[in-house]
């Protein structure tokens, strides 16, 4: 009797907070851990939607699927019996994306710090320049951007209009040519550089000027006090906005299906492994492989986060002395 009561009167208390939840409590399991799940369980079948009835379970032969080729392997036998071919294009998909996420969050962090170094000075004007190069954070990701950028770097587009009027000749198609093509799409990633200088401006503010004050008179040099001083105090924001964009670069996919003509671009030099699962599932309609890959990608992000967080211990200072 003194435990129903107990829980009835819990009931009453909360009553309120759970009525206030129940929106985004349905909102998470309808549209979040619902799909997760079934997408899950989708990953271990062969699965064409536009089939209905078809599904077949398959247990590894997706991940089999994947990566096969890694053993040498052509292709392989399903649990059904059935014969499937190994991805050919998986390990390529992998291999773009790890190229661009390695290249592009690095370049993206030290030119959205440079910047910020700048606006952290006492400038005349420094809101203005913060509104306008925050910009193209708020554009890039957009399609109109995607064909913007597309043309400008096409064979007679604007850069090699430009690059001519210099005196440059014999200049490539940089998007249709497979050595520079990714460049292009780093260059845009690394032009988006609004959101982590934001960040970082914010870190900068809280240095306290006295630090600085202190070094000047040891006699330490603007770039003694960066490493120093800077650096070490502003490691935290440097890890949230590592962990941040490399979260972002894994899954970035408008640029490079515009800019890729939607294909990879020419013999596959673009072709991320977002939108190479978006080609498995809408275009060849095999969705079971396409929850498959989603799956290993979530693996692969959560895996790269937890190195960073785990050798956070011995580059990043909280300013607890340790």
């Amino acid at each position: 009797m003194h435990k129903t009561s107990a829980i009835i009167k819990f009931l009453k208390n909360n009553v309120s907070a759970y009525l206030f939840l129940a929106p985004w409590l349905l909102g998470f399991l309808v549209l979040t851990l619902y799909p997760m799940g079934y997408s899950l369980w989708l990953g271990f079948t062969d699965y064409d939607f536009t089939k209905p009835g078809s599904t077949q379970w398959i247990g590894l032969g997706n991940y089999m699927k994947m990566f096969g080729a890694v053993f040498g392997m052509n292709e392989f036998t399903a649990s059904t019996g059935e014969v499937m071919r190994i991805d050919p294009y998986y390990l390529k998909s992998l291999s773009v994306t790890f190229s661009y996420v390695f290249t592009s969050v690095p370049l993206k962090l030290l030119f959205a710090l440079a910047v910020a170094m700048l606006l952290n000075q006492k400038l005349r004007g420094v809101p203005f320049y913060r509104a306008v190069y925050y910009i193209p954070t708020l554009l890039g990701g957009s399609v109109a951007i995607a064909v913007l950028w597309r043309k400008l770097f096409e064979k007679e587009g604007l850069v090699n209009g430009l690059l001519g009027a210099l005196g440059f000749t014999d200049l490539p198609g940089w998007i249709t040519n497979p050595k520079y093509a990714l460049w292009t799409l780093v260059l845009l990633t690394v032009w988006q550089f609004g959101s982590s200088m934001i960040i970082f401006l914010a870190g900068l503010k809280q240095i306290p000027q006295e630090y600085y004050e202190s070094a000047s008179v040891d006699g330490a040099n603007k770039i003694q006090q960066f490493f120093a001083i800077t650096i070490p105090l502003l490691s935290p924001v440097i890890l949230f906005n590592l962990v941040m964009q490399m979260i972002g670069a894994f899954q970035v996919f408008t640029q490079a299906y515009i800019i890729g003509g939607g294909r990879g671009g020419v013999l596959n030099s673009t072709l991320f492994y977002t939108l190479h699962l978006y080609i498995q599932g809408w275009t060849y309609h095999e969705m079971g492989y396409a929850s498959a890959m989603a799956w290993v990608l979530l693996l692969i992000i959560g895996a790269l986060t937890a190195m960073v967080f785990r050798s956070s211990g011995l580059w990043v200072s909280y300013g607890t002395g340790e």
